[in-house]
Formats: C-alpha cells, structure tokens, sequence
C-alpha cells in the first residue's frame, strides 16, 4: 500500500481497536450476565436504575447515550421478566417512570460480583485503568456537550 493511502491502514483507525474492545468486554460480560438473565444493555439500564431508584426515559436515553428506539424495547424486555415497572408521572401523564420491582432490586444483590469479575478478566494496573477510563470518558462527555448546544 503506498503512502498516499496509509491513513486507510486498519491499525492506523482509533475506532477499530475501540470497536474490538468494546466486543470483547460485551463478549466477557456475557456469562456473568447470562446468570442474571439480562444482556449488556438491558444490565446498564439497570445499573442507572440501582442508581437513581427511577428515571424517566429521557433520563435513560441521556445516562446510556443511547436513543429511545433503542431503550424502549429493553424497557419493555425488562418489564416482562418483573424487573422494572411503568407508569405514568402524576405531574406529566406523557411522562412513563420506571421504578424498579422487588425482584429487580433483588438482582442488584446478585449482580455485586459482576464488575469484580470482570476486573479479574482485565490486567491493567490501577493507573492504565485510571487512564483509559478518563480519556474514554473525555471522549463521552465531549460528545454529550456538542449535542446539547
């Protein structure tokens, strides 16, 4: 490949080895999650309702950087296994809040060992996670901020 072309190089993309990585984690989740009977997506919807204790959609949407066609399905997942409840916000009945059940503040107990587990899958020292974390998270922020004006 000449030099003319060698921004086209795969090693030479930031989003290849990002994209590779996110796979592989989501990959490595999967067992612990299975256990859970959750996927990825529908396990970080929850973690920002442990969080919170309820949101709104919106609230989910801005949290995960994820659009509403895409939670609104996971909502719907997550309320058919009896881990989340919708009803709609006594202030704003266009507004559904999403609570969790007993059982789905039940499974926050059962899923304290996941992000344990998963440390032990990674060997970065305490400074590399430090790190990446930080510029992966200049990234988000960075992103989020442009959106909003």
């Amino acid at each position: 490949m000449s030099n003319k072309y060698e921004s086209l190089r795969l090693k030479n993309q930031i989003c290849f080895p990002l994209y590779a990585v996110s796979n592989m984690i989501t990959r490595k989740y999967k067992p612990f999650l299975d256990e859970l009977d959750l996927t990825y997506t529908q396990y970080i919807v929850m973690m920002v309702l442990w969080e919170h204790g309820q949101a709104n959609e919106k609230l989910l949407c801005e949290a995960l950087c994820l659009k509403s066609n895409t939670v609104t399905p996971l909502l719907k997942k997550l309320q058919d296994k009896g881990y989340i409840e919708k009803t709609k916000d006594k202030g704003d009945e266009r507004n559904l809040v999403i609570t969790l059940t007993e059982t789905g503040k039940k499974l926050q107990d059962k899923a304290l060992r996941v992000p344990e587990c998963m440390a032990k899958e990674f060997h970065l020292t305490p400074d590399e996670a430090t790190a990446l974390y930080g510029i992966l998270y200049k990234l988000i922020d960075e992103e989020k901020n442009k959106n909003r004006g």
